[in-house]
């Protein structure tokens, strides 16, 4: 064994453990097993406590280092577990001098205030194991105080990586042979208030597919619709390599229940940003960040929430019951009972299947560029599943023609 790094989370994390292999293996670490954690719900926290005593029961000569948002947030929760060798934060995780310290001798835990942080730089990542697509950080950290969200002491306040390195590392990503980047980060639509000029994230947008022409698709991650710049819509309407497949956080469709959140939008924003797009791009689909059973939420609430889902068009959902934070406002409010939160979490999946397979139906008959994913499956530009009788290897792109429709994906025809 030499590193080995265990990914918990969102594909910002994704990408950043691509980032610690490489420091890790620059410091000369070998033989440990990295914990890359989840803050956003307790049961993250709990499945990464898991997984690391599996770990040192597994790998009992392994050195076990626990990193993450989780590790920037309870520090004391993994250096109070003896199967943890090293707790190091979210900052120092990417730096080689952390994993060459610990080598050393360093102290146990090595987690500093991110708070302080002003900057986020490239990482300049260059592969993805096991990947037909590459992540690619653009942004770290958010400025918005969220009242169930304990993300911003994980990640600190927003940052943004400046244009001339993003595009950079986009290029050189292009050159290593991904044919679809997907640009990351915690809070994406707020990128550039930092950078001078405060450049926005639809010039990010333009400027990559401007400057990387062989680049064939570019993906965005999970956007806040009410933050979507006037450069983005236009990328939107102008740039077929700009995939039209976007990912919003919404939370819930229920307007005082939004306000509690202390969120900045309200439902009919989110409809207006569906309508709006799908006149720019009629092929355009749409996924969504729920929270089912948020304290107060009544069931007429909860309502307006599965309305919302049919209203927008929405039809790949990732939905999260509710998970009080500690520390956070929302974890002081009056708690629903965790059986009607769980129940309300799968009324809210029912609905998004049965969206997904409207959606899954509708795409039948057509023909679609098809990126594959490994053997046998791939995605359409709309984010679509898609599954083929072909040998094909892994980033081929291909042309083909959806023949039928399954539970959550397409089956196909390759054209090409």
């Amino acid at each position: 064994m030499s590193v080995d790094v265990v990914t918990f989370g969102c594909r910002l994390n994704a990408y950043e453990s691509e980032a610690i292999k490489l420091r890790a293996g620059d410091a000369g670490l070998k033989d440990a097993i990295v914990f890359n954690t989840c803050a956003v719900t307790a049961e993250a926290v709990r499945q990464s406590r898991q997984a690391i005593r599996k770990a040192r029961r597994e790998h009992p000569d392994a050195r076990i280092i626990v990193t993450g948002c989780a590790a920037q947030v309870e520090a004391d929760t993994y250096s109070a577990m003896p199967e943890v060798d090293f707790v190091i934060g979210n900052q120092e995780k990417l730096e080689t001098r952390s994993y060459a310290d610990f080598i050393g001798g360093a102290e146990r835990v090595r987690v500093n205030d991110i708070m302080e942080l002003r900057e986020t730089g490239a990482q300049f990542v260059d592969s993805f194991e096991g990947r037909a697509r590459a992540f690619l950080q653009v942004q770290n950290g958010c400025d918005h105080r969220c009242t169930f969200c304990i993300i911003p002491f994980g990640r600190g306040n927003s940052r943004s990586v400046p244009m001339g390195a993003v595009v950079d590392e986009a290029r050189r990503l292009t050159e290593n042979g991904f044919p679809e980047i997907v640009l990351t980060g915690v809070d994406m639509t707020s990128y550039g208030a930092d950078l001078p000029g405060a450049p926005t994230l639809g010039a990010l947008v333009r400027k990559i597919l401007k400057l990387v022409p062989d680049l064939k698709r570019l993906r965005l991650s999970s956007i806040d619709s009410i933050e979507a710049d006037a450069q983005l819509m236009e990328a939107i309407a102008q740039e077929d390599r700009l995939m039209p497949h976007f990912h919003l956080s919404v939370q819930s469709g229920d307007d005082m229940i939004l306000k509690r959140m202390k969120r900045r939008h309200g439902r009919a924003d989110t409809i207006r940003f569906c309508a709006e797009v799908r006149a720019l791009r009629p092929d355009a689909a749409f996924g969504a960040d729920f929270i089912a059973g948020f304290p107060t939420e009544t069931e007429e609430m909860f309502a307006n929430t599965l309305r919302l889902v049919d209203e927008a068009g929405l039809s790949m959902l990732h939905v999260f019951p509710f998970s009080a934070r500690k520390g956070t406002p929302a974890a002081r409010m009056p708690q629903l009972e965790k059986p009607l939160v769980k129940e309300r979490a799968a009324r809210l999946r029912a609905r998004g299947e049965a969206a997904m397979a409207q959606r899954m139906g509708a795409l039948v008959g057509s023909e679609q560029a098809v990126l594959v994913e490994k053997s046998g499956m791939g995605r359409t530009g709309c984010f679509a599943p898609v599954h083929f009788n072909a040998t094909l290897g892994a980033g081929a792109m291909a042309r083909a023609r959806i023949t039928g429709a399954g539970l959550g994906f397409v089956t196909a025809d390759i054209l090409q």
